[in-house]
């Protein structure tokens, strides 16, 4: 992508974010936590990055209004509606992943 100009690189990276939120969205059966575990961020991590997007850029973005952005609504309505708890593999395979990061960390 190095030949293309700074205007149309953001055109594409934009259009390949939209893309994956239609993705996620197309594909709420996949949990946070399923994502967390297999690539280390979630829609809440998305969510960050566009407030922290925003912040670099000087504009306002709060928190919510960004996950309801990645969501495609309220947080608390997907999580009602989408969401399961954790099962115990779950959560034992997050951990490992948590702890092999600190391990490569050191």
């Amino acid at each position: 992508m190095q030949h293309l100009d700074d205007a149309t690189r953001t055109q594409l990276e934009a259009a390949a974010f939209r893309r994956l939120l239609q993705h996620l969205d197309a594909n709420k059966d996949v949990q946070n936590i399923d994502l967390m575990i297999l690539a280390d961020f979630c829609r809440n991590c998305l969510s960050k990055w566009l407030v922290a997007a925003a912040d670099e850029r000087g504009a306002e973005l709060d928190y919510e209004a960004a996950r309801e952005y990645v969501y495609g609504m309220p947080y608390a309505e997907w999580k009602a509606k989408y969401q399961h708890e954790a099962t115990p593999e779950q959560q034992a395979a997050f951990e490992a992943r948590q702890a092999r990061k600190r391990e490569s960390q050191s």
